[in-house]
């Protein structure tokens, strides 16, 4: 048992064109589009199904763990729909940002207050959300390629230009 399960968070099989999506993604010009236009469309996409999907799970197969934060700036809370990799029945977050070159602010709002709920689909969880180990770091490395290749290209974008963090969530 663990977040993962309390959650039902899973990865269906992905077709044919869920897999082509995931491919385009992991390149430069499909991963700055969808740095630019996913979490628009995927809040519409949301609202309009109440909850029932997203556009990365309806495009590549990607089900999407909301992740409420404080913002370390405004104290509001700040909600990002992210992919989630299971670890040992808890669930990890990888602050890639499609491999741009700034670090995405739900992980700067982590690091100033850990604190944070997520939602998959209709179920909740408060959570504690730490640093990786360095052992988790690369279990959580090896764990994202088979489920999301893009992963480790958008690693290898960011290297020279900023510190790649991870998170464990835990259940508070």
């Amino acid at each position: 048992m663990g977040l993962a399960s309390d959650l039902s968070y899973e990865f269906p099989r992905a077709n044919w064109f869920q897999r082509a999506v995931k491919a385009f993604a992991g390149t430069r010009p499909g991963a700055w589009l969808f740095s630019k236009v996913l979490r628009h469309l995927d809040d519409l996409v949301q609202k309009l199904t109440r909850g029932r999907t997203t556009v990365p799970e309806l495009l590549a197969g990607l089900p999407v763990l909301d992740v409420t934060t404080t913002g370390r700036k405004s104290g509001q809370a700040r909600t990002s729909h992210l992919i989630s990799i299971p670890i040992d029945g808890a669930l990890a977050l990888i602050g890639t940002n499609f491999g741009q070159p700034a670090t995405p602010s739900w992980v700067l709002n982590l690091e100033a207050e850990p604190m944070a709920t997520v939602r998959y689909r209709d179920r909740t969880a408060s959570v504690t959300a730490r640093p990786a180990s360095e052992a988790e770091f690369a279990q959580v490395l090896a764990s994202s390629g088979p489920i999301y290749a893009g992963y480790r290209k958008y690693q290898q974008r960011i290297e020279d230009r900023r510190k790649l963090r991870i998170f464990v969530l835990e259940p508070v």
